[in-house]
C-alpha cells in the first residue's frame, strides 16, 4: 500500500512527535535553533513555534551534505524517519525528547545572513539592537512564550468577564480630546481643515454613554493612548485596559463582581505561587499611613507606626523642635526585623542621604543593650522612651527601627521607599506570591501647588461622597475641607503595583457642574468640554460605576517581567520611537497640504 502524500511543507509539527510516532515517515518545516557536530555526526535542533525537534544526519544519510552546509536560523523542509533515542540521550525536559528524526532529505526554504542579535539562549543584548531587530528577538524562548502567555490571560479575560455577565462592545478610536490628564495624541482631519481629533486616552466618556443608553454590563480590552513619558510599567504611546462598566450599583456590588475574575485570572496562571483568597480593604489614608504608598507590596510584613508622643519634649531636639514648632509635624516609625546592625543601620542610612535625605535616624536592640537601644537617637531620648517605642512596635532583640520626621504629605513617598529597601535588604518580602488589596476612599481632590488651586485627585467623573451637599458644605467650609473630600474611587494593587483603577460614577449633572466649578471651570465650559455626557445626564442616567485594569501590568507580573516590552509584541523604546518600523518619521509635503498644515520645528535649543 502507498504511502500518503505529505504536505507541502509539513505532516507534523516540531512540537508534536512522540515515542507512538516512531517508524513513521513524517515531514517537518522550521527554523535551524543550533547545528552540532558529534564526530562527523550532525545533529540538527529544529524549531518551530509549537516546539523543537531533535534531527539527525549521518555521512550515510542521503541529507548529510545539505545538513553540512545549513546554518541557525536558516528555514528548512526535513524528511525523515522518528525513531528512538539511543539509550541515556533522551532529554526529559522536551515533550520531544524520547525520539530523534533521522534525515533523508533536506530543502532550504530561506536562507538567513548572519545574525546581529542570537535567538539560541537568553543573552542580554543591548534593548535598541532588539528592538530594531524585534522580528529576531521573538523568537527567542522566553519572549515568545510570554507573547502567547499574554495572548491566553487576554482569552481568559473575555471568558471570564462573559460569564460574569457583561458584554464586550467595542468604542470609537477616532473621538475628542478628553481630561483624562495626560496629553492627547492629535489626529488632523483632513475634511474639517484645522480641526482635530483626538485618539482615547480611555473610554470613559463612552462607556458611561453606554449605560445612559441602556446596556446594563459593558466591558472591553480597550487600547488607550496618552502621550507621556515611558517608565517600567507603561509603554509609551498605547497600552491596553480591561474596560467595563456597571448599572445600577454601589462600590461593593463591583468589588463582588470583579474580585472572583481578577483573583480566578491570576489563580489560572500563577504556577502554582499563593493568590490572595479574600482581599483587604485599605483606606487611602490608612495606606498611606501603614505603608507610605497607595499601592503598597503587602508580601512586605513591614508596617510603619507614629511615634510622635515619644519624641515630643525629648532629648533628641531635633524632632522635639521640629514638633513643637509645627502641628502637622509628625514622626514614623518603620520597623526593621533582624536588622539590629551597626552595619546595616549605616547601610540605610547612606541610602538615604543618596536619596536627598541628610540621613535616616535609628534606633538598634543589642543584646548588651537591652530594651534601651544603641545608636545617637537612643542616647538622645532615653531609655524609658527607647524602651516604649520597643513595645509599641512589638521589636526584639537584633532589630532595629529607622525614623522620619516632617509633614507627612512631604516624607510620606520616602517613608514608604524606605519600607521597601528595609523590606528587600533584609529579606522579609515573599516573593513567591501574589498579594491583592482594595485601596478605597481616595481624595476627591488635590492642592495643584504650579497653578494655586484645587484640581481633581483622580477621575473627574467619580462621584464625591455624600454627593452636592457634600461639594457645598466642603466649599463653605474652605480648601482643608474639600482636600478632605473622599470619592467612591478604588484601585486593586498587587505586589506593589496598581492594576486597576475606578469608581462610582457622579451621574448627576448638577453634581459634575458644582464638581467642576470648584477646580475653576464653569457650566458652560463643562458643556463645551464633555457636551455629549452632559446632554445624556438631561435624560436619565442610571447609578453606574466600573474600572479599567491594566492589562500589560498584569500580565507583566504573572510571567516575572521587570519591563513591559518583555510581554509586548512590538514596542516603542524609552523615547518614543519605533525602531523597526521607523516610527514617528518626517511625511510628505503633500499629505501636510491635504490636511492643511505646516510643520513649524523648535528653534535650536529650546523645546
Amino acid at each position: 500500500m502507498a504511502e500518503a502524500k505529505l504536505h507541502r511543507y509539513r505532516s507534523h509539527t516540531c512540537g508534536a512527535l512522540r515515542k507512538s510516532d516512531t517508524g513513521q515517515h513524517v515531514r517537518l518545516s522550521g527554523w535551524v535553533h543550533r547545528v552540532r557536530d558529534h564526530g562527523g555526526v550532525l545533529f540538527i535542533d529544529l524549531r518551530d513555534h509549537y516546539g523543537l525537534t531533535q534531527v539527525v544526519a549521518d555521512p550515510d544519510s542521503a541529507a548529510f551534505k545539505s545538513a553540512e552546509a545549513v546554518r541557525s536560523e536558516w528555514v528548512i523542509r526535513i524528511d525523515g524517519k522518528v525513531r528512538d533515542r539511543p539509550a541515556g540521550t533522551t532529554n526529559a525536559e522536551l515533550p520531544t525528547g524520547e525520539i530523534e528524526l533521522y534525515a533523508t532529505e533536506i530543502e532550504v526554504l530561506s536562507e538567513a545572513k548572519e545574525l546581529p542579535i542570537p535567538v539560541f539562549g537568553e543573552p542580554d543584548y543591548p534593548e535598541d539592537l532588539r528592538l530594531t531587530y524585534r522580528f529576531l528577538d521573538l523568537r527567542r524562548e522566553t519572549l515568545h512564550k510570554n507573547i502567547m502567555t499574554r495572548l491566553a490571560v487576554i482569552a481568559s479575560m473575555r471568558r471570564r468577564m462573559t460569564e460574569a455577565g457583561f458584554f464586550e462592545f467595542s468604542t470609537p478610536i477616532l473621538t475628542a480630546s478628553s481630561p483624562e490628564g495626560a496629553r492627547d495624541f492629535l489626529v488632523p482631519s483632513r475634511i474639517h481643515a484645522g480641526k482635530f481629533y483626538a485618539l482615547p486616552q480611555a473610554p470613559q466618556q463612552y462607556k458611561q454613554l453606554l449605560m445612559v443608553s441602556g446596556f446594563d454590563r459593558y466591558f472591553q480590552i480597550a487600547p488607550c493612548f496618552r502621550d507621556e513619558d515611558p517608565r517600567a510599567d507603561r509603554l509609551p504611546g498605547e497600552f491596553y485596559q480591561l474596560d467595563l462598566e456597571m448599572s445600577f450599583v454601589e462600590q461593593e456590588d463591583i468589588f463582588q463582581a470583579m474580585e472572583p475574575v481578577i483573583t480566578g485570572i491570576f489563580e489560572e496562571f500563577a504556577n502554582g505561587k499563593p493568590v490572595t483568597k479574600s482581599w483587604p480593604r485599605i483606606p487611602y489614608d490608612e495606606a498611606i499611613a501603614k505603608y507610605g504608598s497607595d499601592k503598597p507590596d503587602l508580601r512586605n510584613p513591614i508596617v510603619m507606626q507614629d511615634v510622635t508622643e515619644h519624641f515630643r519634649d525629648s532629648g533628641f531636639k531635633v524632632f522635639a523642635g521640629m514638633i513643637a514648632k509645627d502641628p502637622k509635624v509628625r514622626v514614623w516609625a518603620i520597623p526593621a526585623p533582624t536588622g539590629g546592625s551597626r552595619a546595616f543601620c549605616d547601610r540605610m542610612n547612606s541610602w538615604a542621604q543618596g536619596e536627598g535625605q541628610p540621613g535616616l535616624g535609628y534606633v538598634m536592640w543589642r543584646e548588651e543593650e537591652g530594651s534601651a537601644g544603641a545608636g545617637p537617637v537612643a542616647k538622645n531620648i532615653g531609655a524609658e522612651r527607647a524602651s516604649a517605642i520597643q513595645a509599641q512596635l512589638g521589636l526584639k532583640t537584633g532589630d532595629a527601627c529607622f525614623f522620619t520626621a516632617g509633614d507627612p504629605s512631604r516624607f510620606y513617598k520616602f517613608a514608604g521607599l524606605a519600607r521597601d529597601r528595609v523590606g528587600h535588604e533584609l529579606k522579609l518580602v515573599d516573593e513567591g506570591r501574589f498579594e491583592l488589596a482594595w485601596i478605597v476612599d481616595f481624595p476627591f481632590y488635590e492642592w495643584n501647588e504650579d497653578d494655586k488651586k484645587i484640581d481633581f485627585s483622580h477621575n473627574p467623573f467619580s462621584m464625591p461622597k455624600g454627593g452636592k451637599e457634600a461639594l457645598e458644605a466642603a466649599e463653605k467650609e474652605g480648601r482643608d475641607a474639600l482636600l478632605a473630600l473622599k470619592a467612591n474611587q478604588y484601585d486593586i494593587v498587587c505586589n506593589g503595583f496598581e492594576i486597576a483603577s475606578g469608581s462610582v460614577r457622579n451621574h448627576r449633572p448638577e453634581t459634575m457642574v458644582k464638581a467642576f466649578e470648584i477646580t475653576g471651570l464653569t457650566q458652560a465650559d463643562v458643556e463645551a468640554r464633555f457636551g455629549g455626557m452632559y446632554r445624556a445626564f438631561q435624560y436619565g442616567a442610571p447609578p453606574h460605576g466600573g474600572m479599567a485594569a491594566g492589562v500589560d501590568r498584569v500580565i507583566m507580573l504573572l510571567v516575572g517581567a521587570k519591563n513591559l516590552r518583555e510581554i509586548s509584541l512590538f514596542p516603542m523604546n524609552q523615547q518614543a520611537n519605533d525602531l523597526l518600523m521607523g516610527a514617528p518619521s518626517d511625511v510628505m509635503p503633500k499629505q501636510l497640504r491635504e490636511l492643511s498644515l505646516r510643520v513649524v520645528l523648535p528653534e535650536a535649543g529650546k523645546k
